[in-house]
């Protein structure tokens, strides 16, 4: 009896787990994408140093140049010798001279996901808020209101808006800070060299500020210095304070006079030493805090200040003296009040004028 032919059966071709794919982007480094994000794999890169990061340490050029990749992995990859400098081994505080020839060797980093930009809008309010530029450096009037940086919540702050703005701009760094709530000029470098030059002349005390703080009450005339010691510490809530203690940092304050207001005074703070909140709190401990301080002044006087309908902390960074980098050519900018600032001060000096008729 003639069996039936058996038709073989061809063996199921094993699917793979689904897992991660691997593509090129434009610079042609492969690029790993999974559910977890994605993770770009550069390639070997040649750098020449130009002569913008010239006596620029090696663990700073790197972390510029691999930006989001762990500060333990750079310095890893820089011991075991996989960072050259013109072919030889380096330590990360070499420095680095214009023309060098680094090699960075292949580096996998996390992909970030994608920030919110900022909008048309508030780039063309910080482009028309900039009082000066040049090739080395701008300088802005920052609004009241918007942090000098993102983070802590915020998705971009001031030099995020300008780097959006201007996104040919190959380097855009704060040379210094301003408090959120604290309108007025800042620095911000365009260049390497600007950067390190201002932020020297900063260290050495050679850049002079000049802030305008409407203050409650009557500043007595006797009082043109605060030096108390300012220490920082955390709320239970974690928000930042700052305080006068013995135990704290040296901290300096000149003082003067400007116009005086029913309840209020209008005084020049200027910083010789540059502690976080220092103006604030060097103010509170004279007896006479910042207008819409709502950090370090009380319930009360808080109250009488939004009744004349203030809205703002009454801190503005009027104007700066310093030498510009490359020329060493003295300058000194002035920035004018907000509207905000202004209407209280025009209340006040009707107040004042009513009073004296």
């Amino acid at each position: 009896m003639s069996r039936k032919p058996v038709a073989k059966k061809h063996p199921r071709s094993r699917q793979r787990p689904p897992g991660p794919t691997a593509r090129n982007n434009k610079d042609g480094a492969a690029t790993q994408s999974s559910g977890a994000g994605q993770e770009v794999r550069q390639g070997v890169q040649w750098v020449t140093v130009d002569e913008d990061n010239d006596d620029q340490r090696v663990d700073n050029f790197l972390m510029s140049r691999l930006r989001g990749v762990p500060r333990s992995i750079i310095y890893r990859i820089v011991r075991k010798g996989e960072v050259r400098v013109n072919k030889g081994r380096v330590k990360p505080d070499t420095r680095l001279k214009a023309g060098d020839s680094v090699r960075i060797p292949p580096i996998v980093r996390k992909e970030k996901p994608e920030q919110v930009k900022p909008g048309s809008r508030v780039q063309g309010v910080m482009e028309a808020a900039v009082i000066f530029e040049n090739e080395q450096m701008l300088v802005v009037n920052k609004p009241s209101g918007i942090a000098v940086h993102g983070g802590s919540g915020l998705s971009f702050g001031l030099i995020e808006v300008l780097r959006s703005a201007r996104p040919d701009s190959r380097f855009l760094e704060l040379v210094h800070r301003l408090d959120r709530d604290t309108s007025g000029l800042v620095m911000i470098a365009k260049k390497r060299s600007a950067l390190r030059y201002l932020q020297d002349e900063l260290r050495q005390k050679r850049v002079r500020k000049f802030y305008h703080a409407l203050v409650a009450g009557s500043w007595p005339e006797g009082v043109v210095r605060v030096d108390e010691p300012l220490l920082r510490y955390e709320m239970p809530n974690g928000e930042r304070r700052v305080r006068v203690d013995t135990a704290g940092k040296e901290s300096l304050t000149t003082f003067r006079c400007l116009e005086r207001f029913q309840g209020y005074t209008l005084v020049e703070a200027s910083p010789v030493t540059g502690r976080t909140h220092q103006i604030r709190v060097h103010s509170a401990w004279a007896g006479h805090p910042i207008a819409g301080d709502d950090k370090y002044m009380d319930e009360v006087s808080m109250k009488a200040f939004r009744s004349i309908g203030g809205q703002r902390l009454m801190l503005h960074a009027r104007a700066l003296e310093f030498r510009l980098p490359g020329s060493d050519e003295p300058m000194r900018l002035e920035a004018p009040y907000d509207e905000a600032f202004e209407r209280v001060l025009r209340t006040l000096g009707a107040r004042k004028t009513g009073s004296e008729q």
